[in-house]
């Protein structure tokens, strides 16, 4: 990981220098991120935010393309295994570092990429219908002492599982845990009134909360959201949680280093474009931006942070 990085620093240095390498002959193709979720799920609306920002860079063109499947896996695997040209980039979310500890993650791993940046990062909130009877995040906890409480999350292993799963931990209840591909359809489960409550981010059931259907019992944050200062911590409550995710892209293995950093720069820029950090806002979404290298770290600090999260959970493969 050492040589990756000191070979994407000097590639990345000449690109900031010469604006584009002489010879770098790239994008010569249609180039497509591939986002493991489904179509309207936070990691897809920010995802194509983002290609829609750099657009203007790839005169050959820049598409979104929904793999689902395995909680993140089936998309994730896609790209890793992936022709290292730079045509296929991969919305890499935080279940590449989770899934693997779990063994419902096939072939996936952080060390099969390269990765370009980091652009978000976000918290689990604990969602419900506004009619639920549940106004407070200790009456759905006494609730699930006695009735069987389904909670949605975006599959088996993923991060907002995880966010519940400890959760209870916390709280020594059980959920009955309802696994979908991706945020977006659990919403929706959650809206029809098929399950109880979601663990997604707050980002993703804002506009929903907004719109008086659903409501935000708690986060499972550090501190309170800046954007959503009312609503109070698990901590604040007296349970110890603290879950979130983060979103970023990245490229196969052996990708060569001059796209690898002209990518980085590219999205960089487009990442603290106007229109861009707009969207963020509007959305309730967080910027968090991590350079390649810095995001590097990230992975193999975060790979070892959940596996042991995950084994703690009994949730370990």
């Amino acid at each position: 990981m050492k040589r990756i990085g000191c070979a994407l620093a000097l590639a990345a240095a000449l690109v900031l220098a010469a604006g584009w390498a002489p010879s770098l002959d790239y994008p010569r193709s249609p180039v497509s991120i591939i986002v493991p979720y489904g179509a309207g799920g936070g990691t897809d609306l920010i995802g194509r935010a983002l290609a829609d920002t750099v657009k203007g860079s790839f005169p050959r063109g820049i598409a979104v393309e929904n793999r689902l499947g395995g909680g993140g896996s089936v998309g994730m695997s896609y790209g890793q295994n992936a022709r290292p040209d730079g045509n296929i980039i991969t919305n890499i979310t935080v279940e590449l570092v989770t899934l693997p500890h779990t063994g419902t993650g096939g072939d996936i791993s952080h060390e099969k990429f390269i990765p370009l940046i980091m652009f978000n990062s976000t918290y689990s909130a604990v969602t419900v219908q506004k009619s639920s009877p549940h106004n407070t995040l200790k009456d759905l906890l006494t609730a699930a002492k006695t009735d069987p409480i389904q909670v949605g999350n975006s599959g088996i292993g993923a991060i907002w599982h995880l966010a519940a799963a400890s959760l209870e931990q916390a709280a020594g209840v059980e959920f009955i845990h309802v696994p979908f591909d991706g945020a977006a359809p659990a919403i929706t489960s959650l809206l029809g009134g098929h399950i109880d409550a979601v663990t997604v981010s707050y980002a993703e059931v804002v506009s929903q909360v907004d719109a008086g259907e659903l409501k935000v019992l708690a986060v499972l944050a550090p501190q309170r959201l800046p954007v959503a200062p009312d609503i109070p911590t698990a901590t604040e409550l007296g349970y110890n949680v603290s879950v979130g995710s983060w979103r970023g892209f990245g490229v196969p293995l052996n990708t060569p280093p001059e796209i690898v950093a002209w990518l980085e720069k590219t999205f960089t820029d487009g990442v603290n474009s106007p229109g861009f950090v707009k969207f963020m806002k509007d959305t309730k979404n967080d910027i968090e931006l991590l350079s390649s290298a810095e995001y590097a770290k990230r992975l193999a600090r975060d790979y070892e942070m959940f596996g042991k999260l995950i084994n703690d959970l009994g949730l370990s493969k």
